[in-house]
């Protein structure tokens, strides 16, 4: 399943379904889709998704091998986040509600 997060302010983003989830608990919601955040609560979503992103960013790595290393390459969370954290920031700025729902509705 994929998760497509909306602002008037910016273009649409989709995620994989796993990894919005995630994104939406560290943000201080319950991950729940659909869904959305009022304009005047997304400055502490933002604030609350960062705070967490930097907090996991220094937790150790893991050490388990994995059989397909060398086929796929590893991408953050942070790195996943970067376009979600710029469309709230775009929503901070313009005032605007943020909120999110599945591919199929």
């Amino acid at each position: 399943m994929l998760v497509i997060f909306s602002s008037q302010s910016s273009a649409n983003i989709t995620m994989f379904a796993d990894i919005a989830v995630q994104l939406l608990k560290m943000m201080g919601h319950s991950g729940t889709v659909p869904s959305a955040i009022l304009a005047k609560d997304v400055p502490a979503a933002l604030a609350n998704l960062e705070a967490a992103l930097k907090a996991d960013e220094q937790q150790p790595a893991s050490d388990e091998p994995t059989d397909d290393i060398d086929e796929t390459p590893f991408v953050s969370l942070y790195h996943r986040a970067l376009p979600l954290i710029d469309l709230l920031k775009s929503a901070v700025e313009d005032e605007s509600n943020v909120q999110w729902t599945d591919n199929n509705g």
